[in-house]
């Protein structure tokens, strides 16, 4: 498989001297087309990997690569420009625009790189369509239950053609038989999309959907396994 989201000695650390916080501490880790399960305790690091390796915020030191590119030495513009085009985000609340209909949420990615309305919003139905929500583009996120609210925002993940989405706790708002169906539909929409999914969660049952596990514990990876049951792009159902 070949790495394209590389991390070499990635280290976060928060404040100074003895009362710093080594949020990361050394980390190693190469993602390739797979969909991939971050888990650790509140506090292992796992977050601030995520918004390292999402081009968020800056690693104190050590480096993160995508394509061959640095994002440490990106300036802040360019890896603005880089999470919409390159990078989707799915988040635990969805974080949908509340005064949008689902179809100009899930096109606002496009928008906002300069995408026609119209050529946006086709491309957003499709997805939409994919996702089974054909008939409900122009609802808004109120008039959506919790699982229509997440399959608008995989598909406004994924409408950019993204090389990675990026997935925070993304059914910790959800059901249990709600989070299995977003789940689902997540590992395999990022996979046949062609792009890797990095989804940070603590929850067993979510990161079992993932072709690969790793664990944090103090900043670094801890544990790294294959899912046995996982088909190759992940998804165990």
């Amino acid at each position: 498989m070949t790495a394209t989201l590389c991390t070499r000695d990635l280290r976060m650390t928060y404040g100074d001297g003895p009362a710093a916080a080594h949020a990361l501490a050394g980390v190693d880790l190469d993602v390739g087309a797979e969909s991939l399960a971050v888990m650790g305790p509140s506090g292992s690091g796992k977050t601030t990997l995520l918004h390292c390796l999402a081009g968020i915020v800056r690693p104190t030191s050590g480096s993160v690569t995508w394509q061959g590119q640095d994002l440490a030495r990106l300036s802040d513009a360019r890896r603005t420009v880089l999470r919409r085009s390159d990078f989707g985000f799915v988040f635990q609340s969805g974080q949908l625009l509340p005064e949008l209909p689902a179809v100009e949420n899930a096109a606002l990615p496009l928008m906002l790189a300069g995408v026609d309305r119209r050529t946006a919003t086709e491309r957003a139905a499709r997805w939409l369509d994919h996702l089974g929500l054909a008939g409900l583009e122009q609802r808004r996120p109120g008039e959506l239950s919790g699982g229509q609210g997440q399959r608008v925002a995989i598909a406004r993940a994924l409408v950019t053609a993204p090389g990675v989405v990026f997935a925070d706790e993304p059914t910790g708002a959800l059901d249990a038989a709600t989070g299995q169906e977003v789940m689902s539909l997540l590992v395999r929409s990022t996979s046949a999309a062609g792009a890797a999914l990095v989804v940070v969660t603590h929850d067993e049952g979510v990161a079992a959907w993932c072709g690969r596990v790793v664990t944090m514990g103090d900043g670094l990876l801890v544990d790294d396994r294959r899912t046995p049951a996982a088909a190759p792009g992940g998804g165990v159902r």
